[in-house]
């Protein structure tokens, strides 16, 4: 069992993390407080292959591994949370397209997403419908043979408004997960609407609304993979890679803040001394950066798990996105409280990472929702 990267890796996660010192972190403190979504400095990851990154190289992607992934979003996170997770969004679609899609979607479809010429949002969430996804509402009638109605209202849908390629969960059958199916639409389909930009607590710098469906019309081509009812199997397929990518971006927002604390504590003088010259405070960075490094092992072994197609890939996604959301939260927070009143204002970015960090508690599925499937799984006999 080798724990260093190779010079590929190596090579791969220090390309993102100039990009991310470069191109994001500049304006990062910026977007989240104009709310702006960069588009164009979203786009310049795509020329980098960083838009299809672990879709087969013959079907359009860049052919790398999930863990080649994991290295690039802790990375690009490392410059901000928000724009990190949404690429993490972009690449989940644009992997399930690959995946599940016919031949002809992927020749049509695939090659806007990987140049990011079609921005894409991931659309299964509901109002009444959040961590029982088999639950959702939403429904896609058939029109003749040559097209389907969709109707209803996806809930917290990142890039809304703003992409153009929506990845949309509809029920086209009877009620629980066999009644669901996947289609996409596009953004200029009528009767395709937005609702208002949420007011959030962190990710500002890329918009989240509501998706609304009013008779909304589609090619019957754009059913994904051409068979109803496959839906609800696409969408949890896909969660085991999202957790992974989501810890990942925890990990870099936490390394960003270690960084930022270890700076600060050589800067500021207390007492005579400075900060790195108390033992209370090298004991915090030593726990912050220990935490950090035990987070950093799981998420990597996950992402592992996943391209050896493990069967415990699932127990150990769930582990490392419910160890390192938590543990890059309190890692972002302590560094707020290394810095004292001035971690409090805006000009030093650690409330920032507070902000953009405490949802990822939540996404993909929260993180009761991680103990539930951890403790199934162990319960039923896999090995913790």
């Amino acid at each position: 069992m080798h724990f260093s990267l190779t010079e590929e890796q190596t090579a791969i996660q220090d390309m993102a993390l100039n990009f991310a010192k470069e191109r994001i972190a500049p304006g990062a403190s910026e977007w989240d407080e104009t709310a702006h979504f960069p588009a164009d400095v979203i786009r310049g990851t795509a020329g980098l292959g960083m838009a299809t990154i672990y879709v087969p190289a013959e079907q359009g992607g860049s052919g790398l591994s999930r863990l080649d992934g994991a290295l690039i979003f802790e990375a690009l996170s490392y410059g901000c949370p928000a724009i990190a997770s949404y690429i993490s969004i972009h690449n989940m679609v644009a992997w399930m397209v690959a995946k599940y899609g016919t031949t002809d979607q992927v020749k049509a479809w695939m090659p806007k997403l990987a140049s990011m010429d079609w921005l894409s949002s991931y659309c299964l969430t509901e109002p009444g419908a959040g961590s029982d996804a088999a639950a959702l509402k939403a429904s896609a009638r058939k029109d003749g043979d040559h097209h389907y109605v969709l109707d209803g209202t996806k809930q917290f849908i990142s890039g809304a408004g703003a992409a153009d390629f929506y990845f949309i969960f509809a029920r086209t059958g009877g009620e629980g997960a066999a009644g669901v199916s996947a289609f996409v639409v596009m953004k200029d389909t009528p009767g395709l609407t937005f609702g208002a930009l949420e007011k959030k607590m962190g990710w500002n710098a890329q918009p989240t609304r509501q998706v609304i469906m009013e008779n909304c019309r589609i090619p019957a081509s754009n059913l994904v993979g051409g068979v109803e009812g496959q839906g609800f199997k696409f969408a949890m397929s896909g969660l085991d890679g999202g957790r992974v990518n989501i810890g990942a971006c925890s990990l870099g927002a936490a390394w960003s803040a270690v960084d930022k604390a270890r700076s600060y504590m050589f800067e500021r003088k207390a007492f005579g001394k400075n900060l790195s010259d108390f033992q209370a405070l090298q004991f915090k960075i030593a726990d912050m950066a220990t935490d950090l490094e035990a987070a950093r092992m799981m998420i990597y072994r996950a992402a592992d798990a996943l391209d050896r197609a493990d069967p415990q890939a699932s127990l150990y996604s769930a582990m490392g996105k419910r160890y390192a959301t938590d543990l890059g939260f309190d890692i972002c927070n302590q560094a707020l409280q290394i810095h004292g009143g001035y971690g409090y204002l805006k000009d030093y970015g650690l409330e920032k990472l507070v902000r953009d960090l405490r949802v990822h508690q939540i996404l993909e599925g929260t993180n009761e929702i991680m103990r539930v499937v951890i403790s199934r799984k162990v319960l039923s006999g896999n090995r913790p």
